[in-house]
């Protein structure tokens, strides 16, 4: 767990005006102590997320929402087909291979 300050040593060009900006805007959600913020390794993940997407890649501000969300979905949803392939794999092998059948794989 980090707090803001040591967060932004993390990156030579985020400063804490900027990172507290995306922390309003609900793009990182760290939690709130008497402190201040408290950023977990998910949320430093996030915000190098941000950083790339902002820096190396260019996105507009008013795109990274979008990005984002997108991406949110993408990792639901993988998350969502692990669930599956689980619950598949826990199947007797005549429906997993009824299953792949299906699906059109061997």
């Amino acid at each position: 767990m980090m707090q803001i300050t040591a967060v932004t040593t993390l990156f030579a060009d985020l400063q804490e005006a900027e990172l507290t900006a995306w922390v309003e805007r609900g793009w990182v959600r760290p939690e709130a102590a008497e402190t201040g913020w408290v950023f977990e390794e998910i949320d430093i993940a996030r915000v190098r997320l941000i950083h790339d997407l902002r820096r190396t890649m260019e996105v507009e501000e008013g795109a990274v929402p979008v990005v984002l969300s997108l991406l949110d979905q993408v990792y639901a949803l993988r998350s969502q087909l692990r669930v599956v392939l689980r619950a598949v794999d826990d199947q007797p092998e005549p429906v997993r291979a009824a299953i792949l059948a299906r699906l059109g794989r061997p």
